[in-house]
C-alpha cells in the first residue's frame, strides 16, 4: 500500500492556512481599526494597533448636541446608537422566532402530511428563495405604504421572514419527511395527540435543524441594510445596518468602524458557537429527494 507523498498533505495544510486567513482577515482588520485612537489612525501600522482603547465605543454611545463646530469634538455628531442597537434586537428576536414557527409548520404539513403534489409545492416554495430581492423591492414597498407600517418596525417583522422562510421550510420538511414514522406511530397508539407527538417527539429532534434554520435567518437579516434604510426613514428608528449607512465616515470613520464590529461581532460569535449544530442540521436535511 503506497503511502500518500508528504507534499501533498503540506500543499492541503497550505490551502486550508490561506482560507482560514481570507475569510478571517477582514474581521481582524475591522476589530483592529475599531481598538486605535485617531493619532494611531493616521500614524501607525494599518494591520497592528499597538495601544489598544475602547474610546471609540465609548464614544459611539456618548450623546452629544447636534451642534456641529470647526475644531476638536465638536466637528463630530452624535448618533442614536441606543435606539438602533434596541431596534436591532427587537427586529433579530421578532424575525426568527416568526420565521421558525412558520417555517416549522408549513414543513410539519408538507414533510409529515404530505398533501396531494407536496413536492410541487416544496420546489415552488424553494424556486421563490431564488428570486432577487431587488425585483420586489417596489411591490414591497407599496404593500408597506398600503399597511401604513412606515417608519415602523413592524415593516421589517412583516418582510425579513419572507426572505428566510423558503429556505427554511425546504430543509425543514425534508427532515421532517426522512424521520422515521414510527417513532411518532408509537406515540399515538399509546395514546397522545398528533399535537403532543409533535411537540414532545418531533421538535426536540428536529433541534439540529432548527439551528441551521435559525443561523441562515440571522445572516439574511444581518446582511441587509437597504430595506432598513428604506422603510424606516427616522433617525431613531433605525437597525444598526441602516444607521450606520447614515454616518458620515470621513468625519466618522473609526466611529463607524466600532458600529460594525458591534454588529458583526455577536453574529459572527452565534455563528461559531453553534456552527456543529448548523452543519448537522443541513447534513440532516439535505437527503435524497429534497
Amino acid at each position: 500500500m503506497s503511502r500518500r507523498p508528504w507534499w501533498r498533505g503540506l500543499g492541503h495544510r497550505a490551502l486550508l492556512v490561506i482560507a482560514t486567513v481570507y475569510c478571517v482577515f477582514p474581521i481582524y482588520y475591522m476589530l483592529v481599526q475599531s481598538l486605535k485612537s485617531a493619532q494611531e489612525d493616521v500614524f501607525g501600522n494599518p494591520l497592528i494597533v499597538m495601544n489598544p482603547t475602547f474610546e471609540n465605543f465609548e464614544e459611539l454611545f456618548e450623546q452629544r448636541g447636534e451642534t456641529r463646530g470647526f475644531v476638536g469634538r465638536a466637528l463630530r455628531r452624535s448618533y442614536p446608537v441606543l435606539d438602533w442597537l434596541e431596534n436591532t434586537i427587537v427586529v433579530f428576536a421578532g424575525s426568527v422566532a416568526v420565521t421558525l414557527v412558520a417555517s416549522v409548520l408549513a414543513a410539519y404539513a408538507l414533510g409529515r402530511l404530505q398533501p396531494p403534489g407536496f413536492r410541487w409545492w416544496r420546489r415552488i416554495i424553494f424556486a421563490s428563495y431564488v428570486i432577487p430581492h431587488t425585483i420586489l423591492f417596489v411591490p414591497l414597498y407599496q404593500v408597506i405604504i398600503t399597511l401604513h407600517l412606515e417608519n415602523n418596525l413592524l415593516a421589517l417583522l412583516v418582510v425579513y421572514p419572507t426572505l428566510a422562510l423558503p429556505f427554511c421550510v425546504w430543509i425543514l420538511s425534508a427532515y421532517f419527511q426522512q424521520l422515521p414514522r414510527e417513532v411518532e406511530e408509537s406515540a399515538l397508539v399509546e395514546g397522545a395527540g398528533r399535537a403532543k407527538a409533535f411537540f414532545q417527539i418531533l421538535l426536540p429532534m428536529s433541534r439540529p435543524v432548527m439551528v441551521a434554520a435559525g443561523i441562515f435567518t440571522i445572516g439574511t437579516i444581518a446582511s441587509d441594510f437597504t430595506l432598513a434604510s428604506v422603510f424606516l426613514l427616522d433617525a431613531h428608528s433605525k437597525t444598526i445596518p441602516a444607521g450606520l449607512a447614515t454616518m458620515e465616515v470621513a468625519l466618522d470613520e473609526l466611529l463607524a468602524v466600532a458600529g460594525i464590529n458591534l454588529m458583526a461581532i455577536p453574529v459572527v460569535l452565534i455563528c461559531a458557537v453553534f456552527a456543529r449544530g448548523y452543519v448537522r442540521g443541513l447534513t440532516a436535511a439535505m437527503v435524497e429527494g429534497a
